[in-house]
């Protein structure tokens, strides 16, 4: 009865820890009314290297008195060009101008505005672009969005037409320049538009140039603001590849020295340029339009730095990271798939080789130096992802050579974490390796997330600020290589327990990820949590044994279900500015919009699949698994016999990563990132319990009186496993003195029985391994000489 019962009460335990960790959210009250007027003022490329007392005077103090924060000017296209980001803002959402682009850069802005009465003006092309957003990209874009929802707009310059013009391209007031006094235009409507110009090129000289004339332009603009109003300065483009982040300042009753922020980023001090449309209309209190924006309103929150200098240069060091991470990534992430194909190369003939021969017959044993250096490289390689989180602690992208230091860096620190895992005890088990390298890369991303994920942020294995995609909480990378070495360590620490405790070990461990993972607090990552609870369901289900049969794959599923349903049904109660990515694709399933959300991510996985080097060690693990290690000769199929609680492990973090890829939009990426800790750990337990594979241990004696004359005396019994670092304290296997004791015969205890002498050796299967010694059982030890680590699995 106990047994049928404690499935259902983990079930329950860990859907109840998911649901807690989604549903607890962070206090915040919704931005209200600031303002009688909005004044969004854009600048193309202007980026905070630009900003200085001298350079820009009247935009240095613009943001002495108000708050600012780096935006991210992400729109349909990448890069972001002039009349994408401009077209984006006025439309509150990623949208793009139809027409063709040149690979790498900015085509210019061919945009017709046409004056037939001299007040407004019209856009002739805005019904094309209308349909080209709404037919050919997948984000259900209404260009003009921002304009439709207020009675009157006022537009000054072709950018800010594009931005203000309705969706029937209709300008409501236009002025091609702006004029000597534009109070009078500016007063005229409740929003107001207004374009300064373009920032371009890397020469220092010329953009310095070019943000001075920029700066002139917009103190006519703040000399003539209407009084109570809300100034809005923003570099909405980019002018080049690769993409940078962009100056963003708000300047107006309530929005004195502060960082920007918004619940679109959960970041203090980043902006969305997707947010600036909601941001007007909060401001001046208009209701939001009925189908809701991709962004949401900025805020401006407390603990900016007093001196501004010191204040700019946060934003400005975080572009530099960012331009740096966008270069790094790509080959630190190819060199890692090369790294771990050779690895996946060099570990077959030392799989073939490894078992133990105790007859003449046989390959001769690999040497133990090359065996040992083969395991610390496949430690180091599955301490590269955490190693490389670590160094975004040092400031690696302000040198001229970012990469190289970013190399020596990470180099330094996989050595370092290399030498701790093999000076650590226990290192000489079988799973010592696996345990001490899981809990270093649990511990190191959790500290991470614990902390703010400050290094995630812009880093290397992180996310970047540029993509726009997540800016706060766990990472895709993050993700993956946390949920591997959170199950991981479960199994191993559930190893060490009776059989009876290791579902509970399981989800005590798993639990406490999935809290990590899911909270609004820590990870952010709701599709995460969902994700690890199937997992850790299907681990918690097996971990004492047996195999994953249809009723415990029915309990992970529930589990998995009841999560997702408890928390849909909550986060539909909240208000739809509130609601997380469940929430909204619920709500826009049932106004009949959720169709543009599976396209999206389907869209998404597609992308990745294609483009992403963790798809390459996704499926090189996957091919290094099932065609050697899962093999006769690999080794995985003893492990997962002798040690049940890694099997559990490795097919829940399986589970898991495929489930949190797959929905996140993230294809094999978070499978990718699992198997670069998962596959070496794997390979280097199958060299070791290979190693083991013909050794012999004593019978347990107390397992040999439970048994009775029945038992299983060959340790078949459904917890076979055992080894010197304890391992399974169900069965310790003798080794050092216990193992001396157990070959000395106690003088007190009666005249010791002479064993019988070995008998001969018979060849084994095709296999290449030596048969079991004739005439002898499973319990017999092997010959003096070689030590006893592993139990005899049937």
């Amino acid at each position: 009865m106990r047994r049928r019962i404690a499935p259902i009460l983990l079930t329950l335990v860990v859907v109840a820890l998911g649901i807690t960790a989604l549903t607890a959210r962070p206090d915040r009250a919704a931005p209200g009314r600031t303002a009688d007027f909005v004044v969004l003022v854009g600048v193309a490329g202007l980026r905070w290297e630009d900003v200085d007392p001298q350079t820009t005077p009247t935009l240095w103090r613009m943001a002495q008195g108000g708050s600012i924060g780096s935006l991210s000017v992400r729109s349909a296209h990448r890069p972001t060009c002039p009349v994408d980001g401009w077209l984006t803002l006025g439309a509150g959402s990623y949208a793009a101008w139809n027409g063709s682009r040149q690979a790498g850069g900015c085509p210019p802005a061919q945009v017709t505005v046409e004056q037939p009465d001299g007040i407004g003006a019209n856009l002739p092309d805005q019904e094309s672009v209308v349909l080209h957003n709404q037919e050919r990209l997948p984000w259900g874009t209404v260009p003009g969005a921002l304009s439709e929802s207020v009675r009157c707009s006022v537009a000054v310059g072709p950018g800010a037409a594009v931005a203000a013009a309705r969706p029937f391209g209709r300008v409501d007031r236009y002025a091609p320049a702006l004029p000597a006094d534009p109070a009078g235009l500016l007063g005229s409507c409740v929003l107001s538009i207004v374009d300064l110009g373009t920032v371009a090129g890397e020469d220092p000289a010329a953009r310095a140039a070019l943000a001075r004339e920029a700066d002139a332009r917009l103190a006519r603009v703040l000399a003539a603001r209407p009084p109570r109003s809300l100034v809005l300065v923003a570099g909405v483009s980019d002018t080049e590849a690769p993409s940078r982040l962009h100056v963003a300042v708000a300047d107006g009753p309530g929005w004195e020295r502060g960082w920007l922020t918004s619940a679109s980023t959960g970041r203090e001090g980043y902006l969305q340029l997707v947010d600036l449309a909601p941001t007007a209309l909060t401001a001046l209190g208009r209701p939001m339009p009925e189908r809701p924006f991709l962004g949401r309103p900025a805020e401006s929150v407390g603990g900016r730095p007093a001196d501004l200098a010191a204040a700019i240069a946060e934003p400005a060091d975080a572009d530099r990271e960012a331009a740096a991470q966008h270069r790094v990534a790509d080959w630190f992430f190819t060199l890692l798939a090369g790294a771990q194909v050779l690895l996946a190369v060099a570990v077959l003939p030392l799989l073939r080789r490894a078992r133990r021969h105790a007859g003449p017959y046989g390959p001769e044993p690999v040497s133990r130096r090359v065996v040992a250096v083969v395991e610390l490289l496949l430690i180091a390689v599955a301490l590269a992802v955490p190693a490389a989180l670590l160094a975004d602690a040092v400031p690696w992208w302000r040198g001229d050579h970012a990469g190289v230091y970013f190399a020596g860096v990470t180099v330094l620190l996989l050595v370092a974490g290399t030498a701790v895992v093999r000076l650590a005890p226990g290192y000489a088990g079988t799973l010592g390796p696996l345990g001490a390298v899981a809990g270093l890369t649990a511990l190191t991303v959790g500290m991470d997330v614990l902390t703010g994920a400050r290094l995630q942020l812009n880093g290397v294995v992180g996310y970047s600020a540029l993509e726009g995609g997540r800016y706060a909480g766990l990472g895709t990378v993050g993700l993956g290589v946390f949920l591997a070495g959170a199950l991981l360590s479960a199994g191993w620490l559930a190893q060490r327990v009776r059989r009876s405790w290791r579902p509970p070990v399981m989800v005590a461990v798993g639990g406490a990820a999935v809290l990590i993972v899911g909270s609004p607090y820590l990870g952010s990552d709701p599709i995460g949590a969902i994700a690890l609870t199937a997992g850790l369901s299907v681990a918690a289900a097996i971990s004492a044994g047996g195999w994953l049969t249809i009723s415990r794959l029915a309990w992970a599923t529930m589990a998995g279900l009841a999560l997702t349903i408890g928390f849909a049904v909550l986060d539909l109660r909240r208000p739809p500015a509130e609601r997380g990515s469940l929430g909204r694709f619920l709500a826009a399933v049932g106004d009949g919009t959720g169709g543009l959300t599976v396209h999206r991510s389907s869209t998404a996985n597609f992308e990745t699949l294609v483009n992403s080097p963790l798809t390459v060690l996704a499926l090189a693990g996957a091919l290094l698994v099932w065609f050697a290690l899962l093999q006769p000769w690999g080794g995985l199929k003893r492990l997962f016999g002798i040690y049940p609680a890694m099997r559990a492990a490795m097919a829940g973090t399986a589970v898991a990563a495929v489930i949190g890829g797959v929905l996140g939009g993230d294809a094999l990426d978070v499978a990718g990132a699992a198997a670069a800790l998962v596959v070496p750990m794997a390979a280097l337990a199958a060299l070791r319990v290979l190693d083991h594979s013909t050794d012999r241990t004593l019978p347990d004696a107390g397992r040999q009186r439970d048994d009775g004359p029945g038992g299983t005396g060959d340790g078949s019994g459904g917890d076979s496993g055992g080894g010197p670092d304890g391992e399974d304290p169900d069965r310790p296997a003798p080794s050092g003195a216990g193992a001396d004791a157990a070959r000395t015969p106690n003088p007190g205890a009666g005249p010791a029985v002479a064993p019988a002498p070995p008998a001969p050796r018979v060849p084994g299967p095709a296999t290449g391994a030596d048969g079991p010694t004739a005439g002898t059982d499973a319990g017999q030890r092997a010959p003096a000489g070689r030590p006893s680590t592993e139990v005899t699995a049937s």
